[in-house]
């Protein structure tokens, strides 16, 4: 209920809005680095730039950055080196691998395809991240999350996803040529120690690289065996194609990994983003419904003062 004195104070406020006295408001102490005009410190501004970093993407784009680039790298000169160990120990004839030296070729200029793909979608899946963590940090601000933003982030799930099974079936192919070449590592330390065992000379051990496929089984010579093969053990090609082609199934399990790093974030920041989303309908839903009930009270006092 509207008292008498509270009606006519609204009335001379409405009657002599005009002569309104100047109002002063309050002005917050200041504290830390603030200044007079408002403006934070670089301490605060330090502390709010570290609080919307993405640490999470941030470790996911470094490590998937790290295995992408030690798969290729490796991957191409392991691949080199292994064409130079054929030609020279296990195909003499250019004909009988031409066509592996064509894969090969081909696998390398996939190699520059991926890295220039992958330094590309982790900066992207980077700037995702930052963009989400902005909208999360900024909730209550104007900072307004769009369907197309969502719809964004729901699309860099699904080609996480299916990228993510595509590294798997590179990881396991990448295992293919790590076993061949353990395969023959294990035979020449077999042959170093055969002087143990009377009775297998060291010149029936042999590798036939023919058995895997990789060149026709009318390649000249196709097999190495005995000494032969432990001096292809001790070559520099072998040694380095060996441990390259390690590095390079490393890399590509860290790089699956980093997927699936990069999945369970794009989940969660899809989830930030459809909660925000909600949560802003909410405000501006309550906010309208605040207005109207302000603009309701004002034209019942204008009624009101209009009676008196």
């Amino acid at each position: 209920v509207i008292t008498r004195p509270e009606m006519e104070i609204g009335r001379y406020h409405w009657m002599y809005r005009s002569s309104r006295p100047h109002r002063y408001h309050h002005v917050p102490a200041l504290r830390g680095n603030v200044s007079p005009l408002g403006i934070q410190g670089c301490f605060e501004c330090c502390i709010k730039c570290l609080g919307g970093v993405p640490y999470a993407s941030l470790v996911a784009t470094i490590l998937c950055f790290s295995g992408v680039a030690l798969f290729c790298g490796c991957g191409h000169v392991a691949l080199t080196g292994t064409v130079s160990i054929l030609e020279q120990h296990f195909s003499t004839t250019a004909s009988d691998h031409a066509l592996l030296s064509e894969v090969i070729q081909l696998m390398q200029y996939v190699i520059y395809g991926i890295a220039s793909f992958f330094f590309l979608y982790g900066i992207i899946l980077l700037a995702e991240g930052f963009y989400t963590t902005s909208a999360v940090k900024e909730l209550h601000g104007e900072f307004k999350t769009t369907a197309c933003g969502r719809c964004i982030s729901g699309m860099f799930v699904f080609l996480t996803y299916v990228l993510g099974v595509a590294w798997l079936g590179v990881f396991g192919f990448s295992a293919v040529p790590v076993f061949m070449f353990y395969n023959i590592w294990s035979t020449c330390e077999v042959i170093k120690s055969y002087q143990t065992n009377v009775t297998v000379p060291g010149d029936q051990i042999c590798v036939d690289i023919r058995q895997y496929g990789i060149i026709p089984w009318n390649a000249v010579p196709g097999k190495a065996c005995g000494p032969i093969l432990e001096n292809i053990c001790n070559t520099n090609e072998f040694y380095m194609s060996y441990h390259l082609f390690i590095v390079a199934c490393a890399g590509a399990g860290a790089t699956v990994i980093a997927l699936i790093h990069f999945l369970m974030i794009l989940s969660s920041n899809w989830a930030y983003l459809k909660d925000a989303s909600k949560m802003q309908a909410y405000q501006d839903i309550k906010a309208k419904e605040e207005q109207e009930l302000q603009d309701i009270q004002s034209r019942s006092k204008e009624q009101l003062n209009s009676y008196t």
